[in-house]
Order: C-alpha cells, then structure tokens, then sequence
C-alpha cells in the first residue's frame, strides 16, 4: 500500500456518519480489494498453484473477494442491511474467515 496512512473506503458515502462497526468491515475488505486489484495479489509475483495449501489460501481469497462484491452491491441498494442481524452474523463470519487468511495478502 503505497500510502497506509490514507485508506480510502469507497463504498462508504462522504460525509456520512458511520459507526465503527460499519466501518471495520468496509475497510477490512477495502484492503482485500486494494490488494487484488490494485497489488495484483492473485496474478502478481505468487505461484498460487505449487501447494494444496496455497491453491486452498487462493479460492478462499476468490470466495471473500466475490462476497463482498456482492455485499457491497446489497448495501448501496439497500442501506438498511446493516441493521438485518442476520446480515450483521454473515458480515461478522466474513471478516473472521479474512482474519484467518491476512498472512497472505502481501504482494
């Protein structure tokens, strides 16, 4: 990240209040986005496919990576989804399987 002191959330409307909750989950995989796109994670320097584990590590990348393509679309339709609790467990379960997986997000 060439600037880690910017982190720049864009699925998060300027200028509006968000809790720190909301906010976690939105830069957690703002960072997950930045890494693929903008770092190339998954095409770059790594061959993703000399191990099991590292062929398991890509499609969980792949996994959360989709998921919160589809999330993020949810939340701009439907801002509402926050409060869901069901939604909020999902969201929680995501961010845990992230976590899991951070060691591997260098480029």
């Amino acid at each position: 990240m060439k600037n880690p002191q910017v982190l720049k959330i864009k699925t998060l409307p300027k200028g509006e209040w968000r809790d720190n909750d909301s906010v976690m989950l939105h830069a957690c995989f703002a960072l997950l986005t930045d890494c693929i796109e903008n770092e190339k994670l998954l095409t770059g320097h790594l061959d993703w496919t000399t191990t099991e584990e590292y062929r398991n590590i890509k499609k969980e990348i792949e996994a959360l990576y989709d998921w919160w393509n589809k999330r993020k679309t949810l939340y701009e339709t439907d801002i509402t989804c926050d409060g869901d609790l069901a939604q909020y467990d999902e969201d929680d379960e995501m961010l845990i399987r992230l976590i899991k997986i951070r060691r591997h997000l260098w480029t």
